[in-house]
């Protein structure tokens, strides 16, 4: 029964590591660009899919971009542009969540810089 103990444990090991494995972990990242008063924004996301009628994949969600720390809006594609910056600094995060808003752990916050 002792043998058996070490191998189980190495076999359940071998489990665990190959189940995460073989699953794709969501990734997020960002670029931006200004132009006069408008950011347009480039997000890549790897493993949820914005589509709410995507059945290929498990995770579907949405973006919700803050402004300042204040919730501007809810975007449901990867590329997209936010207008009408006023001129100054502006802090911005794009939070990736489920259709229910519960979130996915994926966020990127940046500053922006609107010239006057």
């Amino acid at each position: 029964m002792k043998r058996f103990l070490p191998f189980g444990l190495i076999m359940l090991m071998i489990i665990f590591i190959c189940g995460f494995t073989s699953k794709e972990f969501p990734t997020f990242s960002v670029q931006h660009h200004i132009n006069g008063n408008q950011v347009m924004v480039e997000c890549v996301v790897t493993g949820i899919s914005f589509r709410e009628l995507d059945h290929k994949k498990d995770k579907v969600g949405k973006l919700v971009l803050w402004v300042d720390g204040e919730k501007n809006q809810e975007v449901k594609t990867a590329a997209f542009i936010i207008k009408d910056l006023s001129p100054g600094s502006h802090k911005l995060k794009l939070e990736v969540v489920k259709l229910n808003n519960e979130p996915y752990g994926l966020a990127e916050e940046f500053v922006v810089n609107i010239p006057k």
